[in-house]
């Protein structure tokens, strides 16, 4: 799969995304401080599902309705390394195969999903 990982995006999860075959960008080293309009712009435009901890993509999807059709995945967890992070990321995104076109909340227990 495709992803566009977002600046607060763990390195560590990022690479673990990489070495199991996953196209990942990251916005940390390509164009950090951008906005994130401008993030789900470029997850649009590259065709990447988007990897965010940042909660305010959920706003930009929903209320201000801008294009999010490729996906986003939101991780509102929290884990005591980056190396722990990988592993719930990694067992998310091969749980699951449908993700785009979907705002996509990965809990600890559980995945919610909603049509964007």
């Amino acid at each position: 799969m495709r992803f566009l990982a977002n600046e607060n995006f763990p390195g560590d999860a990022a690479e673990a995304l990489r070495q199991a075959g996953h196209d990942v960008t990251w916005i940390r080293t390509d164009a950090p401080g951008i906005t994130d309009a401008q993030v789900l712009q470029r997850a649009q435009a590259e065709e990447r599902i988007l990897l965010t901890f940042d909660k305010n993509f959920g706003e930009l999807a929903f209320r201000v309705q801008l294009p999010a059709t490729i996906g986003i995945i939101l991780f509102p967890i929290k884990t005591p390394s980056g190396a722990a992070v990988a592993q719930k990321v990694l067992a998310a995104i091969s749980s699951c195969d449908d993700w785009a076109e979907h705002f996509s909340v990965i809990e600890d227990d559980r995945i919610r999903m909603r049509a964007i």
